[in-house]
């Protein structure tokens, strides 16, 4: 890998602890310097901060605003309340809207943080609008479960041009209408689609999923507690990317790709994704 020249670093406060950081660091990179635990959702650290969620919110010293902490840089001198009581409850009432509108069930810590932020998503009643609507099956590679997608842009943003520039996928619609589609909500079959699965690895909630994974899912097999993970090299071509097997009672489950490689970046194509059919 290429030295990266030095970087300047700056001492900022957070919670009161003093920790040093890289300059063009984020907020959220100093919260985790200094071991503290902010919930994200639309952060990926493979893309560009899209501040879909604001899930992320902190209170910095001076600032009228709550800053998300996935995109805000920090400042040196700065000093940037975690768990202020403003920034818990901007968290509480955006998991409210959220898990009252969508299916958080796969969503990684989720729950955790309904209860740790004491969150009531059915305060809105029985009646409230949700984006509840059946999964799109229309391949055997990846499923669209569009129930539980919270409109973070990050599959758009892998599909386009920060990975892919595939552009099979964008947003449709306005306000409570948006959605993730294909050009004229076509089957991904007939759509510009690749299947290197970029957006699968990015989805933060399980609206996109390996078609194995959701097969499973629904026959109530998919335990990744009983999973081990293998990383191995591709053997398909000589780019030399990281495959990491997902692997589950002595069967490959699914593939993915660490995302501190400097080859992949997390990324892979159709046949390290999902060519492993003859292993």
């Amino acid at each position: 890998m290429p030295l990266q020249p030095p970087r300047r670093l700056v001492d900022v406060e957070i919670d009161g602890e003093t920790v040093r950081v890289p300059e063009d660091a984020t907020v959220l990179d100093a919260c985790a310097a200094a071991g503290k635990d902010v919930p994200t959702l639309c952060h990926g650290d493979t893309l560009t901060p899209k501040n879909a969620c604001r899930v992320c919110v902190v209170e910095v010293a001076g600032a009228r605003t709550l800053a998300p902490a996935c995109s805000r840089k920090v400042e040196a001198g700065m000093s940037v309340g975690t768990d202020t009581e403003r920034a818990r409850h901007s968290r509480k009432v955006v998991l409210e809207l959220l898990a009252s509108s969508v299916d958080l069930s796969t969503t990684p810590r989720a729950a955790e943080w309904i209860a740790e932020y004491g969150a009531e998503p059915g305060r809105f009643g029985e009646q409230a609008a949700t984006v509840a609507q059946p999964p799109k099956v229309d391949n055997d590679l990846y499923v669209r479960d569009y129930g539980k997608c919270i409109l973070c842009y990050k599959c758009v943003d892998a599909c386009g041009e920060q990975w892919q520039n595939t552009f099979a996928i964008a947003v449709a619609g306005r306000g409570f209408d948006a959605t993730i589609s294909t050009e004229f909500d076509a089957p991904l079959t007939d759509s510009a689609c690749v299947y290197c699965g970029n957006c699968v690895e990015v989805c933060p909630t399980g609206a996109l999923s390996f078609k194995s994974e959701f097969d499973m899912r629904a026959e109530g097999t998919w335990d990744e507690s009983r999973q081990t993970r293998t990383t191995t090299i591709c053997s398909y071509c000589g780019v030399g990317c990281n495959l990491t097997l997902h692997v589950q009672e002595n069967k490959i489950v699914k593939v993915t790709s660490p995302h501190d490689n400097p080859v992949t970046h997390g990324n892979l194509c159709v046949k390290g994704r999902f060519g492993y059919g003859y292993v």
